[in-house]
Parts: C-alpha cells; sequence; structure tokens
C-alpha cells in the first residue's frame, strides 16, 4: 500500500534537524510505523522477539545502531525511554538521533523520567478529512486564528457522504476496504483492545463482556457530558453485580493510557476567567468508527436517526457522530500549530461552545458543529456570547456544517462546511 503523506509529514520535517529525539504517540492503526519508518536509518520493533530480546539484553543498542534509531512500541521496554534521554544528554546538539513511537503510555506503577528537555513528544491521530483525499480544503484553521482568513470554497459532499466517511474511519489500513472487510476490522480491532493490548501492557481483564458493555455505553455518550455513573448503570441495565467503581475507573484510565478514548478537556480561560463553567470532559473515542461499530447503527440507521444515546448532547445519535469526526480533524489540524483543544459549557448548561482552540499567546478560535446545510440565527447564539465574554481574544466563530459553500454572515460568523476546513 502506497503511503499518504500526512500533516504531521510537514511538522516531522521541519523539527527532526534540530531534535534529537521525538516520541510519536497513539492509538495502534494510526500509522505511526508508517510515517516513522520513513525517516529512519535503524528499525527496532519491539513486537518482534529478536528485536525485543536484543534491546533487553544490551540497552546500550540503541545508540550503537545508524541514526535516526526508531524504537516501535517501546513502552513493551521502558528503559528504552531513559537510555534515549541519557544519550541525548551526552549529545544535546545533535538533532535526529532518535525516533520512538508508543501506542501506550507506560504503566502507572513504572517509573521513568518525565524525558522534559530530551524527548519531544508529539501526537499521531487518526486520518483527517483533508487528509483522506475526498477533496481539497480551502480555509485554513491557522488562518482563522490569525484573525485574517479567506472563508470561500464550494463542496459537493453532502450528509450522505459524510456518514460514509465516519464509517470507513480515519486508519490507513482499515479505510479503504471493502465495507464488509472494513466492518469485520474495526470489530477485530475492539476485540483485540480487551483481549490483548490491555493485558498486553500489564492490565487484567477479569470481565471482558463487562468492559465492552462499558465501551458501548461509552460510545454511546460521544459528544456529551454524561457522568460517569449513568454510562455504567446504561452498561449494567438491570445487572445487580457491576463492576466497582474502582475497576471501572482502572479500565478508564487504561483505556485512556492506549489512546483508545480521547475525552475533550473543559477549556477554562486563565487569562479572562468566565463565571460557572463545568469541569467535566466531553466523551470522545479515538475514531467516531469505532463508536458507530460499537452501538451499532449502519448507514441506513444513521440516515433515518437510529442509534441510542446518554443523556444526549445532540439532537441524534448522527449529530454526535459527526461532531465527534469534525473534533477528529480539528485535533489534527491544531496539534500542527502548537494549540490546545477544549470545550466550553457553563454548569448550568445555559451556554455551550463544542470546540475551542487555544495557542499558547491565548487567542483562540470558537467552533460549532451542526449537522445541517443551512447556519440560522440560534445556531451562532453561544459564539456571539463568547466573543461578547473574550473580546479581542476571540479570533473568529465558526460554524461546521454539512452545507455547500463556505461564507461569512452579516454577522462575522465564518459557515464552513467540515470538508472545506484544513490546516
Amino acid at each position: 500500500m502506497s503511503y499518504s503523506r500526512r500533516i504531521i509529514d510537514d511538522v516531522l520535517d521541519e523539527v527532526l534537524p534540530g531534535l534529537a529525539a521525538v516520541a510519536l504517540e497513539g492509538a495502534k492503526a494510526v500509522g505511526k510505523t508508517a510515517t516513522a519508518s520513513r525517516r529512519a536509518a535503524t528499525v527496532l520493533s519491539l513486537t518482534d522477539d529478536r528485536h525485543r530480546a536484543s534491546v533487553a539484553e544490551n540497552y546500550d543498542l540503541i545508540t550503537q545502531l545508524d541514526p535516526p534509531v526508531f524504537v516501535d512500541e517501546w513502552q513493551l521496554e521502558p528503559r528504552v525511554w531513559d537510555r534515549v534521554r541519557q544519550a541525548v544528554d551526552d549529545n544535546p546538539t545533535k538533532g535526529g538521533q532518535f525516533i520512538l513511537a508508543g501506542s501506550a503510555a507506560v504503566a502507572p506503577n513504572v517509573r521513568i523520567h518525565s524525558g522534559a528537555g530530551r524527548i519531544v513528544s508529539m501526537v499521531l491521530r487518526p486520518m483527517a478529512l483533508s487528509e483522506r483525499g475526498i477533496g481539497i480544503p480551502t480555509v485554513s484553521l491557522r488562518a482563522l486564528h490569525g484573525g485574517d482568513a479567506e472563508v470561500t470554497g464550494h463542496t459537493d459532499l453532502a450528509v450522505r457522504d459524510y456518514v460514509d466517511e465516519i464509517l470507513r474511519s480515519g486508519f490507513p489500513g482499515i479505510r479503504d476496504l471493502p465495507p464488509t472487510a472494513r466492518d469485520m476490522q474495526l470489530d477485530g480491532y475492539l476485540t483485540r483492545i480487551v483481549q490483548h493490548d490491555m493485558p498486553q501492557n500489564g492490565i487484567t481483564v477479569r470481565r471482558p463482556a463487562a468492559l465492552r458493555s462499558w465501551l458501548r455505553a461509552y460510545a454511546a455518550a460521544t459528544a456529551s457530558t454524561t457522568e460517569y455513573t449513568k454510562i455504567l448503570d446504561a452498561a449494567t441495565p438491570g445487572d445487580s453485580d457491576k463492576p466497582a467503581k474502582a475497576t471501572v475507573d482502572a479500565y478508564r484510565e487504561h483505556l485512556q493510557r492506549l489512546f483508545i478514548l480521547d475525552p475533550v478537556e473543559a477549556w477554562i480561560p486563565a487569562f479572562a476567567p468566565l463565571k460557572r463553567l463545568t469541569y467535566s470532559p466531553k466523551h470522545n473515542l479515538v475514531d467516531p468508527a469505532l463508536a458507530a461499530r460499537l452501538v451499532g447503527v449502519g448507514a441506513r440507521g444513521l440516515l433515518i436517526g437510529e442509534g441510542d444515546m446518554i443523556s444526549p448532547h445532540t439532537a441524534t445519535w448522527l449529530g454526535a457522530l459527526f461532531e465527534s469526526l469534525a473534533l477528529q480533524s480539528v485535533r489534527v489540524y491544531a496539534d500542527a500549530m502548537g494549540a490546545h483543544v477544549g470545550h466550553l459549557r457553563t454548569k448550568s448548561g445555559e451556554h455551550e461552545v463544542d470546540i475551542v482552540v487555544e495557542t499558547s499567546d491565548t487567542r483562540c478560535v470558537a467552533l460549532e458543529v451542526k449537522l445541517a446545510d443551512t447556519v440560522s440565527d440560534a445556531d451562532v447564539t453561544h459564539l456571539n456570547w463568547l466573543s461578547e465574554q473574550l473580546g479581542d481574544r476571540l479570533a473568529d466563530r465558526v460554524v461546521l456544517n454539512t452545507g455547500p459553500y463556505a461564507y461569512r454572515r452579516a454577522d462575522g460568523v465564518a459557515v464552513i462546511p467540515l470538508a472545506l476546513l484544513g490546516p
């Protein structure tokens, strides 16, 4: 399979010559190995028993091979991290020495140095829409943040096309399979998480069926801030023998450590604190295709409004998945510009903004996601409220939708079809 260039490739090309060590993090199948190996002179895959044994017996090996040395799934031998850190300390000015890739963070009981100042971590997520070859974006998130974005463009994509993209997934090796094979791969991906990946990373799953039920309930809470107690109740209806809260909390922690859960943290502006904001994360899986498979609704069902939700944040299950698809793309673009992504919601629920992108200079772009091809005054109420609160700190206001054209409303809000947004 040919390699499709990713947005992170541009970032890596820019920073690798000046950085001694880079760590690519992200869920399995997002493309870390393909992206990293293109830049490596030496590849050590710790899923290969021979490579792992060689490294475990001699951690100095990684310093003796031709650089850049790429160590794949380094977390299987956590001491690799510290050896890389030591090597960087020995020669901090030489760029491009090491690339690490991991599909899990280190287990909580394993102590390693943070790597701060030596190893730069970067997240690789499933493919954004602009990376999938389905159209050419015409509006840049970076330009929106700069306050000088040209908001124009046309797309032929409609709701049915976005449904197809949700179900195809952003996993490079899965999305182009025939539909039946693709669905089997996604189901196998979920099964492997429970039966293989969690045990491989030191997590004992005593009741796999209970964990799978909890994952399904979590998926049904996509794009909401539903309390975890409600998710557990939805996973075990009528079951008096529910998993202990500590057990579920541990599962949730480990699933996030494996990058399967990718919640959106609440955005709390430090420069101009807003009153009575919720601190609850918004639930999200690493790819909406996984959520769709867990809930078990296909294209036809999504289009006619099927799909169970827990305390729905959006009007339909498809609306929740469309918001997750939009978030997936925005996060990729935000990562490329070093920005942080969060969501905003007041405790009363009176005001909420789906996505807030903030850079280190505290300037923000606020985005609402609407599963509709038109935008009304009601759809921009929360964006305009936030503009009143933040003033010049808010660089732009955006509604991402399923319509055909990108344009600015008379009130200055940018209306952008999701397929036309790019980095």
